[in-house]
């Protein structure tokens, strides 16, 4: 859904980041999520979100702060096939180049069955933990039980390109944080893409979804006291429209790695 090419497409339009299946050229960032088109400015602040830059690239990935020393991404945003990190992370910020809290990555754990796609279909266990060289003081968000009913609102969060491309050369980043509306959709909506480890997920806006450069960036909903949980990551299309608004987007169900993130982050995974 957001990478340029199949990949990068993804990035932008299958989630809102950066890589999708790809390369992180032209054709890596078309066919993943990359950015938010047709969203607005942030409401309130995300000490959770987290924002990866890439090499050679003025947009990059989402990630979301789940630990004091572990952000959650997409695991296209660091396949080295497809793109190059620079090996930092901003935390906490609504501006995409300044603020916040910056760490350097010192060790990535790609899920063991991630597959990225070479055919225009969703990518497998698209997750990747990043462990940071020194702990977050900021407040990481909390994994949601459960991704809620069909319908259940949710947000997304991401600094991708705001104008509906499948070039990146195209793509417009903001500086400020964008958000949007959407909901938890059902199967059928993403032409049966989705599943029990992604999730279907259309906009509450007309002409609205993730983009190139939202990549590997959060799905959140409120929990329980009006908490923000995570439910979802930034993966790819829900639909086979090269676009980003035309239709939804997928997610890579966190609750449902679960085990996987513990196990990881304990170090016995």
């Amino acid at each position: 859904m957001f990478s340029v090419s199949s990949p990068l497409r993804r990035v932008a339009k299958a989630a809102a980041a950066v890589c999708a299946a790809s390369v992180l050229s032209a054709t890596a960032m078309t066919g993943t999520a990359v950015a938010i088109v047709n969203g607005e400015d942030s409401s309130e602040r995300y000490p959770f979100m987290a924002s990866i830059p890439m090499k050679g690239f003025d947009g990059g990935c989402g990630g979301t702060l789940i630990d004091p020393r572990w952000v959650l991404t997409a695991a296209h945003c660091v396949d080295p096939r497809l793109v190059e990190p620079t090996g930092k992370i901003r935390i906490g910020s609504e501006k995409r180049s300044s603020g916040g809290t910056v760490r350097t990555i010192d060790t990535t754990v790609t899920h063991p069955g991630y597959q990225v796609s070479e055919d225009g279909g969703p990518n497998v266990d698209d997750l990747a933990l990043l462990r940071l060289d020194r702990p977050v003081a900021g407040k990481s968000i909390r994994i949601a039980k459960s991704p809620g009913r069909v319908g259940t609102p949710t947000r997304l969060l991401g600094f991708g390109t705001t104008v509906d491309t499948t070039k990146v050369e195209e793509a417009k980043f903001p500086e400020r944080l964008q958000q949007l509306e959407t909901r938890r959709g059902s199967d059928a909506e993403c032409d049966g893409r989705s599943g029990k480890t992604r999730l279907c997920t259309p906009s509450q806006v007309p002409n609205a979804m993730a983009c190139i450069g939202d990549s590997g960036g959060p799905q959140i909903k409120r929990g329980k006291g009006g908490r923000w949980e995570l439910i979802g990551t930034t993966s790819g299309d829900g639909d086979t429209d090269p676009r980003c608004a035309t239709g939804p987007g997928l997610y890579s169900n966190v609750p449902a790695y679960a085990d996987w993130i513990r196990k990881t982050i304990r170090g016995d995974g």
